[in-house]
């Protein structure tokens, strides 16, 4: 029970840093809030005797410290170098850029993701993939960034995210090359409206289901998906998420995309959107590469529809919240 209760005290340590950077009014307070969301996130991670979360907690820290490094250095010297005020800001707004990408796990800094994620349990790689996320993306908000070094940034992201994933056969490292991709796609809103935290909370939404549903079913790699004995509704609700996060329409997870996709052409970056589209579609590939074999798979309960009970109500709502996505553009959510 302490143990479990500990848990919980690191769990609201993480939540509270988190929020300490949304609501910082300047430069050291938001790094304050990053620290406490770290020093909290790693013993949440930890396992005793079990050398894949020391590694993963190990991993963590180095990242994480290596970025909180270079953050701090480029917002302290900021006004000590006493050169041209034009190139000074510009060269410790790159830093700064470079430090939250490192923080983030964005290309080309992506390669701890992967590694981390294959060594936690759904629950954890959940909290990295959504939570870990708002602060340094809050902090990167409040910068003037430069369109090249942005751009590079999200091109990269999305290249490294969609051929990354092709090859692999672990969910976890799946889905960790999948959040890098959606995470080119959230900066490249972030450019363009205050508004990328909608895209944010719907991801989140998505990924809280999925994991659930891979916690539940104790699956981590995807030749284990055919082993597991599923009724028809979880695989349709299984199908319909991973297609949603995937951004195909007509499911929900198509809309923050949407919204992104809308923005670009009023912004007239086309030639921006095809490659982000395009590498789009390689994230949807590798995701229908994966589902192929559940789809084909046989099911063990044909009786869905006449069995009612509380679970399958919650299962149908699933199923019918992926599918309002023409409601959104009716209510005007744009």
């Amino acid at each position: 029970m302490i143990f479990n209760l500990s848990k919980y005290l690191f769990l609201v340590m993480l939540i509270s840093g988190s929020l300490m950077t949304l609501s910082a009014n300047n430069w050291l307070g938001m790094w304050l809030g990053m620290e406490i969301n770290l020093m909290s996130f790693i013993p949440f991670i930890s396992k005793s005797k079990n050398k894949n979360s020391s590694q993963a907690m190990m991993i963590y820290f180095l990242i994480q410290s290596l970025g909180s490094i270079i953050l701090l250095f480029s917002v302290t010297m900021n006004p000590m170098i006493m050169i041209k005020f034009n190139l000074e800001s510009e060269l410790m707004q790159n830093l700064t850029m470079i430090s939250l990408v490192i923080k983030l796990g964005g290309a080309p800094f992506h390669w701890w993701v992967p590694m981390m994620m294959s060594n936690m349990n759904w629950s954890e790689c959940f909290w990295l993939m959504t939570w870990q996320k708002m602060a340094p993306l809050t902090v990167m908000n409040n910068l003037e960034i430069k369109s090249e070094v942005l751009y590079t940034i999200v091109i990269l992201s999305g290249l490294i995210g969609s051929i990354g994933g092709i090859n692999q056969v672990s969910l976890r490292k799946l889905l960790a090359y999948s959040s890098i991709n959606h995470l080119s796609w959230m900066m490249m809103f972030m450019s363009m409206s205050t508004m990328w935290y909608k895209y944010l909370m719907l991801y989140s939404m998505l990924m809280m289901l999925i994991c659930y549903m891979l916690n539940h079913k104790n699956v981590y790699f995807i030749n284990q998906m055919s082993t597991t004995s599923a009724s028809l509704i979880e695989k349709y609700i299984f199908i319909s998420l991973m297609l949603s996060i995937g951004g195909l329409p007509p499911f929900i997870g198509f809309l923050p995309k949407w919204m992104v996709i809308q923005m670009m052409i009023n912004s007239k970056l086309f030639i921006l959107l095809v490659i982000m589209l395009l590498m789009s579609l390689m994230v949807l590939f590798y995701y229908m590469r994966m589902l192929i074999f559940y789809i084909l798979s046989f099911s063990t309960m044909n009786k869905w529809l006449v069995f009612k009970s509380k679970n399958n109500t919650l299962m149908y709502s699933i199923i019918v919240i992926n599918f309002i996505l023409p409601l959104f553009n009716c209510l005007n959510f744009f």
